[in-house]
């Protein structure tokens, strides 16, 4: 097939990941309301929650290291299948053990999916043209996936709303629809992605396994030696923290305004859709803040407005104002992603980048862990406010933590023939050198 372009790639990346999450969509609103309906209690609900969590953070690195090593479009062809059994297997389990397979093969595939298709549109638009700004596209899948959630979200209130089919519960309705949703998404990345790599069949796979705990040894060494993208993988670790605040506190708040939790459960639906819409619009809004402001310091001052959102979550008087500065957060928190990856791939070339997304992303997997725990008990202790507001200023104090790519970012304006990140001579999956870093070769991942 003849090559790409940068147009094309975006298309292609854009459609593929508007199809990755529309199925979570589907699934959010019935996720715990399903498993309850099959008699599990919430006790369990946490307990088989845990496989997920716990697999994601075993594999995050492995995976990275396998799909930067064996190539994207396999494992994430693998991570689509997995996917599919699950949501499958969820559509019918009703025991504890089930539903405990259901969320390890979610943790599997999360592992498997997190970062190789950015990966393989950032390398793809570099080979199409190494002089291309790929942030924009990064902002329009911030736009995607808020609307691909929010709208999966809404037209799954619309089937629960049809009732039951037959046999089959109104709850479960919207799962049959994301497993449509997810084997159109596997059929479509089968067709769309296309990657060329160095070799196929059983050697390459078995040399690409082998070859994977190098690439991430090569990522984590990447981090030693470059303050930049050591600062970048620590805002992980203050966000991880800082979003228990909007993701488990801001139900609580809610009931405590309201003073009547089922009311409040009620407005959640309609306001999760509305906080995903208003996370695309944030994103929509990436080429003007690149333009204005630049990468660094427009995410670094998006890093103080979140924080300022939080504490209106926290303080604010009334459901009104509550939810307004809900959906104020989740605007800023699109509007702030695409700016970060940006200056994340900025510091990677090709052969490790997928390896440095998951660095990136497992920082904060211990860090919603012990936010989840820190921020309870603050919760417990004083109010809800009070913990929301200490996770504002986690979220804030992250800022600074821009400074050393703003700083190199001035630096190779000044002097455009700066050394890049990655060693000219990186080894390529097949164990040959690669050309020099900047060429077109290398940053496709060839």
């Amino acid at each position: 097939m003849s090559a790409l372009t940068v147009r094309q790639v975006r298309r292609r990346y854009l459609t593929l990941y508007g199809l990755r999450w529309l199925p979570t969509g589907l699934v959010i609103p019935v996720l715990i309301l399903l498993m309850q309906e099959r008699g599990l209690s919430l006790p369990q609900i946490g307990l088989v929650s845990t496989a997920q969590g716990l697999l994601v953070l075993a594999l995050e690195l492995p995976t990275g290291g396998l799909a930067d090593a064996l190539g994207r479009r396999p494992v994430l062809l693998t991570a689509g299948a997995l996917n599919l059994a699950s949501l499958a297997l969820f559509a019918v389990a009703d025991s504890f053990w089930l539903f405990f397979v259901v969320w390890a093969l979610q943790g599997i595939y999360r592992a498997l999916d997190s970062g190789p298709l950015e990966s393989w549109y950032v390398d793809a638009t570099l080979a199409a043209d190494p002089q291309a700004e790929y942030e924009r596209g990064l902002g329009h899948a911030g736009t995607v996936i808020g609307g691909a959630i929010g709208g999966g979200a809404l037209l799954s209130g619309g089937l629960i709303a049809l009732g039951p089919l037959g046999p089959v519960s109104a709850l479960t309705v919207p799962v049959l629809a994301a497993i449509v949703a997810q084997a159109v998404a596997l059929v479509a990345l089968f067709f769309l992605l296309v990657e060329e790599r160095p070799a196929t069949g059983f050697a390459a796979l078995r040399g690409s396994v082998a070859q994977a705990p190098r690439m991430i040894g090569q990522a984590v060494g990447l981090l030693r030696r470059s303050r930049v993208l050591l600062a970048l993988v620590a805002v992980e670790l203050f966000w991880g923290f800082g979003m228990v605040t909007f993701e488990s506190l801001l139900p609580v708040r809610l009931a405590e305004v309201i003073g009547d939790p089922e009311r409040a459960a009620a407005l959640l639906g309609p306001a999760n859709s509305a906080a995903w819409l208003a996370s695309a619009a944030g994103a929509a809004l990436t080429p003007l803040l690149l333009r204005w402001l630049g990468a660094a310091p427009g995410a670094a001052l998006l890093r103080i407005l979140q924080g300022v959102t939080v504490v209106g979550m926290g303080l604010l008087a009334g459901p009104v104002g509550v939810l307004v500065a809900y959906l104020a957060c989740y605007a800023v928190h699109g509007a702030s992603n695409p700016l970060h990856s940006g200056l994340l791939h900025r510091q990677v070339d090709g052969p490790y980048r997928t390896s440095v997304l998951s660095l990136n992303s497992m920082m904060a997997q211990p860090a919603a862990a012990l936010g989840g725990v820190v921020l309870t008990a603050i919760a417990a202790a004083t109010s809800v406010g009070a913990a929301m507001v200490v996770g504002a200023v986690v979220l804030a104090v992250a800022a600074p933590l821009y400074l050393p790519a703003w700083r190199a970012g001035r630096r190779a304006v000044a002097d455009p023939v700066d050394p890049p990140a990655v060693p000219a001579q990186a080894p390529t999956p097949g164990g040959v050198p690669a050309p020099a870093s900047g060429s077109a070769e290398q940053r496709a991942g060839r």
